[in-house]
């Protein structure tokens, strides 16, 4: 039986020389709208790359053209295509964009910075369940971001993947979080499975999909290029 196959890119937001105007010409109009309430023009410059980028991604996978693409949400806010089954997911932390898609399987992401401070809070006593705690606290203090962040991505990755929001509670289900174990996917989570990577130094992420085993295939993402490329078929 041939494994569902996911597939994975990621880009710096923050590159020079981004085609902006026709990134944000590829943006729905409350696309559009959204990007011009933000405060910081840096804030507004990452969204509308994002969102730009994943139109020409997901119209890349599907063959047709990123303005074509309409989508909707579930009660959760969980994104979906209008017409279409092709499951995709999106994060971001700082300037650091994770993008994943898939024709065969649900699938959901998470990437985060690396911040000392936050392991040593109170966020995991708080939303992390018990034996988390237990396996966190049980680290040397030196492990314990790493192992924070870990069982943090996953955690939020099985949650977007599995479109129900915070109605899921975070300790309602368990996680491997040690740099020394297997990435998984515990109780709770069944029929669900995870993999991991780090596509920058300090930048931990997790992709996990409906299926107990799947292959991810690494894309290499140039956005100057994806963008010619598109623009270049559209005008043929």
């Amino acid at each position: 039986m041939t494994r569902p196959v996911v597939h994975v890119c990621w880009t710096d937001l923050d590159v020079y020389g981004l085609d902006m105007p026709h990134l944000r010409a590829l943006l729905s109009a409350s696309e559009n709208e959204r990007a011009s309430r933000f405060r910081f023009e840096h804030d507004s410059r990452r969204y509308i790359a994002r969102h730009g980028l994943l139109r020409l991604l997901l119209a890349r996978a599907l063959h047709t053209t990123p303005t074509a693409l309409r989508f909707t949400t579930n009660t959760y806010g969980k994104p979906a295509l209008v017409g279409n089954d092709l499951h995709f997911n999106m994060s971001h932390s700082h300037g650091l964009a994770l993008f994943t898609w898939s024709h065969d399987v649900e699938v959901g992401c998470d990437i985060e910075r690396q911040d000392s401070r936050i392991a040593g809070e109170s966020i995991p006593e708080q939303f992390f369940s018990v034996s988390e705690r237990h396996a966190l606290r049980r680290l040397p203090a030196s492990m314990q971001t790493e192992g924070f962040f870990n069982a943090w991505t996953r955690k939020e990755a099985y949650i977007k993947g599995h479109g129900e929001g915070l109605s899921l509670p975070l300790d309602s289900f368990d996680v491997s979080l040690g740099p020394d174990e297997e990435p998984a996917l515990l109780r709770g989570c069944d029929g669900w499975s995870v993999q991991c990577l780090e596509p920058e130094p300090f930048y931990p992420a997790a992709i996990v999909a409906a299926a107990p085993s799947w292959r991810m295939e690494i894309h290499p993402l140039h956005p100057a290029a994806l963008l010619a490329d598109t623009l270049h078929d559209v005008a043929a």
